[in-house]
This record gives structure tokens, sequence and C-alpha cells, in this order.
């Protein structure tokens, strides 16, 4: 495994990775292939490292891929593990003149074709070593007469417009700067980041290259609950791109090491694949379960019915849940969750800033809260409670009986967000609080489902504890994962929902923990179809909570229209099932069966988007789910009628429509690689099914 002086090369089933040493260098990535084939990745040093002693080296350039002590380092050592999930290397090299370390971590996996990486760094110094940015992954792209024939894709979100991607030429977004009169290589950079604890909140931590020709691609993703950056450039030989976890530029991002001290980056994950831009998010895909933290009850992918969208809206009683209950039971709905508002006293209509108790609202429940739990239970049931344990309103008990170490900080003051302050997970007193919290909530109303949300953003960081701001906001977001793993561990039984309002924070250092990822707080069916056609560019489809929300207003097309957002993903039902009519009821029925037929397959797809990837207001929007030699096919109509041509990269026969199967089918055909369907003018939406023909 180890080839010829000055390579390391690793292979697995999924693909191989080249690194080069020498005595004059810092060691290379040098390629990540699918073994004989040609690869988009070309040489680059593997790390590069900013401090406040050193930086670029370049006085034109704020790309963070040039460093000074990253062309310094040199070669020490490396040592190859065989482990269950693939094959592993760690690679040390040395900067002499720092007397610094760093040791690079890279696993390849049999089951994606893809790599994960992540770096120590250890000052071994007298002296101290202030980090300000340091990369997770650096790899060099193309060359200088292919770079602009590549398409990049990259992705925007925002509240309730989740999703939102781009597919363009990658020269689009790099222009030639060049300039040899000064002697310099000036580089042009795209760069995307995401500051606070909305990881996800403005840019997805995922992008890929593409050759629209060859198909040659190269796909990424950061794994941080807080602050990142990536960013591709230009240089005299071609492109780049670097990973980065918190900076100091964008993120107010220092730490102080001293000697013998030690700092790891985030993780990054780099992916390849031969078939272009749908190649490139199957291969995502693949590592995304591949590094998945599973429990049996993960398999059981229950459908799940929550009372808030387009419902209750936060605000239940027992009157007003029973029908709701046994509605969702008669449905087939597995799974029961009480949303926002069960913790609110009734008349209290703004108790957003008093959460932070979690105890059943005073009077909301006539029958009190157990009441409604044991119906949800009688009726064949799991019942499950939203949460938003991280916060504390300003009124809040709570908020006086935790100290101020408890809680996120800058300048010596709490910090406070929309009438919140924010529990800070490194400090035992939060995490004691947070468990005290969820382990008397399970154990008094045993329920089965929790649904942690997260409303608010604090912002840069805490400077608690002489960190900088971005410092401490990694720390906090390191400890809050590894609670929620702890929390995990204790109640093997409990199914436990990512959300922070939708999609906030919808990113793989915590989506590798959690059951379900609600993916959008957008109400309005019509828009929530792009959001779900374009979710698993982000999120496993298995993960991908999308809200379908009946209404008795909706006529039977725009009925299956909303179901059909649901079961493109992880179908999240919710709605005043018990006001709609029968037929639209049989429909809800219908879709809740499909949802079960479907959804350990589902666990398996890969997703391709076979009219292009879905803008905000296309009329017309089709997402493949590709499970084995089936392939489940949800098409939308926002527009005008008109005849869609589906494209495959193989052979499709036998379509069919799977729901709704009492609506009249829309007229399609095959014809060897593509399926013709005629689309009627929306808002209408199917679900057809097709098999791979070999």
């Amino acid at each position: 495994m180890t080839t010829g002086a000055g390579t390391i090369r690793l292979a697995s089933v999924g693909c191989e990775v080249l690194l080069a040493t020498a005595n004059d260098g810092p060691v290379m990535l040098c390629d990540l292939s699918r073994g004989s084939q040609r690869s988009l990745v070309t040489e680059y040093p593997l790390v590069a490292i900013h401090t406040v002693e050193e930086r670029q080296a370049s006085r034109m350039n704020y790309a963070y891929a040039d460093s000074v002590i990253g062309s310094r380092l040199r070669y020490v050592s490396h040592t190859m593990l065989r482990t269950s999930e693939g094959l592993s290397v760690d690679v040390v090299q040395r900067d002499n003149q720092r007397a610094l370390t760093v040791a690079t971590h890279l696993t390849l996996f049999d089951s994606a074709p893809a790599m994960r990486i992540t770096h120590t760094i250890t000052n071994a110094s007298e002296n101290q070593l202030h980090l300000l940015a340091m990369s997770s992954a650096l790899a060099g792209i193309s060359n200088a007469a292919d770079l602009d024939k590549l398409h990049l894709l990259w992705g925007e979100n925002g509240w309730t417009s989740e999703g939102r991607w781009h597919d363009n030429p990658l020269s689009d977004q790099l222009l030639p700067m060049q300039d040899a009169k000064f002697g310099l290589d000036v580089s042009d950079r795209f760069a995307l980041d995401s500051s606070g604890t909305w990881s996800t909140g403005r840019y997805l931590p995922i992008g890929a290259v593409y050759d629209p020709k060859t198909g040659q691609a190269l796909a990424w993703q950061l794994e941080s609950g807080g602050p990142w950056q990536w960013e591709i450039g230009r240089t005299g030989e071609g492109g780049y791109l670097a990973l980065l976890g918190p900076t100091d530029l964008e993120h107010q991002f220092c730490v102080t090491l001293a000697p013998g001290e030690s700092f790891q980056t985030v993780p990054a994950a780099l992916a390849i694949a031969d078939n272009g831009r749908d190649g490139a998010i199957a291969a995502l895909t693949a590592y995304r379960r591949a590094t998945r933290v599973t429990r049996p009850i993960d398999a059981t992918f229950p459908v799940i019915y929550n009372d808030f969208m387009n419902t209750l809206v936060g605000d239940q009683s027992t009157e007003k849940l029973e029908p709701l209950i046994t509605a969702a039971a008669e449905a087939g709905a597995d799974c029961f969750c009480i949303d926002a508002g069960w913790s609110a006293p009734l008349g209290e209509p703004d108790w957003w800033d008093s959460v932070g108790e979690w105890v059943e609202g005073a009077d909301r429940f006539t029958q009190g809260l157990s009441h409604s739990v044991e119906l949800i239970r009688s009726l064949g049931m799991t019942p499950g409670l939203w949460l938003e344990l991280e916060a504390v309103g300003v009124r809040s008990p709570v908020a006086d009986s935790l100290p101020n170490d408890a809680f996120l900080q800058r300048c010596g003051q709490r910090v406070i967000t929309h009438n919140r302050y924010h529990l800070d997970f490194r400090h035992p007193t939060a995490v004691g609080h947070a468990n005290g919290v969820l382990d008397r909530l399970i154990e008094t109303f045993r329920v089965g489902y929790i649904k942690l949300d997260y409303n608010i953003n604090p912002g840069p960081g805490t400077d608690a504890g002489g960190s900088s701001a971005g410092a401490g906001l990694l720390g906090h977001v390191r400890a809050y994962r590894e609670w929620l793993a702890a929390a995990q561990a204790r109640h093997p039984e409990v199914l436990f929902e990512n959300c922070a309002s939708g999609g906030m924070r919808a990113d793989y250092h915590l989506l590798s923990l959690a059951h379900l990822q609600s993916t959008s707080d957008q109400q309005d069916p019509i828009r929530y179809a792009s959001i779900a056609a374009a979710a698993p560019v982000a999120i496993l489809p298995e993960q991908a909570g999308n809200w379908a929300c009946p209404t008795a207003e909706m006529d039977l097309e725009q009925t299956a229209f909303c179901l059909i957002n649901g079961l493109a993903g992880r179908l999240y039902l919710s709605g005043l099932l018990h006001t709609l009519s029968y037929p639209q009821r049989h429909l809800v029925h219908e879709a809740v069966a499909t949802a079960k037929q479907w959804r350990h397959k589902v666990a398996t797809a890969l997703p391709a988007w076979p009219i292009g990837l879905p803008a905000w207001d296309a009329p017309q929007l089709a997402l493949a789910l590709v499970c084995h030699d089936e392939i489940l096919i949800a098409i939308w109509s926002r527009g005008p009628a008109r005849r869609l041509r589906l494209k495959f990269p193989y052979p499709i026969v036998a379509p069919a429509q799977v729901f709704p199967q009492e609506l009249p089918a829309w007229p399609m055909h095959t014809e060897r690689t593509s399926l013709t369907v005629d689309v009627p003018a929306g808002p209408a939406a199917r679900l057809i099914r097709c098999l791979q023909s070999t």
C-alpha cells in the first residue's frame, strides 16, 4: 500500500488517493480517483496554516490556501490502518522553524467513493502559537487550460427558502486576474461561509465541480455545527479548493496553543464521480450513509405526525389534540409529536421569552398532558415532544438559577438573542440542566420521539474563559454534539429529530447522529415543492423530513401535491386531518401507506434530477430516487401544461403511477433512456415508479 520512494497510495473499493512526500517540500495531495480513470484532483499541499506570527505568502492574496507555515512542513512518518469502514492513514509532518507538528488523519471508505480528512496541529515549541485559521482539506483542481470547462454547484439557504442551488460555469465566478507586470500570480477566488450556529442559515457547506462533457466530478462537504468557509480559486497552474472551519477574518477565531497543546480541524469530505453533477451528489450521499452513527431504532423509519405546521401552531389543549390524535392514528401514523406550546401557560400568547423549565403549561390541558400522551399510546402511536433545550428565555426562572458561566457570553455579559439566553454546553451546569430536563420528560411521559428545535443564532460566539468568540463557539458546538451522542446512548429507544427553524442547522456534524431533519418551516405547499425536490442534495432522503400539511380548502389535486412533498423524502405529516373531506382523508391514508411501502427502499436510494436541479420558481420540478433497480420519481407542476422529458443515464421501462392511485393517471411513455410525461397545468403532482432495464 506504500509504493515507491516519496509516495503514499491508499486504495479502497470506492476510490484511491495518492500522496507525495519529498525532502524539499510539504506532503502533497496528488490524486483522488477511481484507479486508472482520470481525475479532476491535481497536486496541492495537504494543509494550510495561518497564525498571528505568519499568514499568507503573498501580499496580494486573500486565499486561505496560501500559507507560509504550510509550505514549510516536511514529511516525518505515516501509518496505515485497515478498519471496518475502509482504509485509514495517519501522516505526520513537522515545521522545524516553528517547532510544530501536523498529524493528518485520512480515511477512504469501502462503501463510498470518498475520503474524510482532519488535521491535528501540536505546538512542540517553548513559545505560544496563535492559530487564526487552518484548512480541513486542500486540493488542486484541473489545470489552467481546462479549468473554465468546469461547472460549479453551490447552494443558498434561508428561512422558509432552503436549498436554492446554483449550477453554472465556474468561469462565471472566477475571472482571470493574473498580472505579470508586477511579478505576482493574483488569484481570483469565490468563497462562501457561515457564521454563528445556524451552520446552513445562509449558504450550504457543500459544493461540487464537474466537467459536463467528460462527467468527471469532485464534491465536498464540511462537517461543522458552527462556523465554516469554503473557497475555490484560480492560480497560474489551474484551480484549488480550500475547506475550513472557523477563521479569524470571517468568524473572530483565534486559538492560543501553549507549548504541548493541540487543535483539531473540523472534518471535511471529498467525493468523486465520473457521471457529472448527479454522480457527485450520489457519492456524497453514499459517504453520508457510511459515516452516520445509527442505532437499531433508527431503522424503523416511522411516519410522524406533528401538530404544528398549518395546524395548532403552538396552541395545544386536551380538546384540540384529541381529534388530531384520532385522525393521525386512523391515517396510519406511527408517531405523534406534540410540538411547541405545550410548556406555555394557557392565556400567555407570547411565551417565547419564558421558556427554559420545560414543564407542562399551567391550565393548558384540562386533563393533563399525560392524558393526551396516553391517548397517543393507546391508539398504537409513539408519543413525542418538542424541545428547544439550548435556549432559556430572559423571563424564565432558569435564567436566574443557572450561573453566568452556563451561558454564552461576550465581554462579561450574557449574549441575548430575541429575548433569549443561550446555554454553553462546555459548562457542566448547562449539560446537567439539559440532561435533567430530557431524562425527566422521557421518564415521566415515556416519550419515544424528541424534536430538538433551535430558533436563535447567538452571533460570533462566546469569549468566556478568555477564548476568542469563534474558538468559544467551536468548543460549544462540539460539546453539544457530545451531549447529543451521550443522550442517545442513555435512551437507545428514543428517536431524536434535528430542527432549526426548519433547515438552518442541517449539517452532518449533527445529522451524522440525528434521526431526522426538518427541511423547512415553509407553510405554502407550492413553494415547499422546491425545497422537497432539492433537499437530497444536502440531506439523506431517509432523513429529509418534508412537511405535508393538507387543509380542508384544498381540492384533491392540491391535496395530492402537498402529500407528494412529503413522499419525496420522509413524510412529515401535519394539518387538521379531522376537518378534511372523505376523499381528502383517503388520499392522506394512501400517502401514509405509500410512505410505509417505500421507506426502507428510500433509505438506500441515490438522488438524481432528470430535468435539472429545481429552481425556486420553476414551473415543473422532478426528483428521482434510485432504489437499486427501481426508480421513484416525484414530478410537480406549478405552471402551464407541457410535455416533460426526463433523461436518465440508463434504459428505463415500465412506468406506473404510484400515488395517487385514484386520481387520473398522467400520460407517459419511455424511450430507452428517457421518460416522457404529459404534465397538466398546476398545481398538480404525481409519484411514478420505473424500472431500470438491463
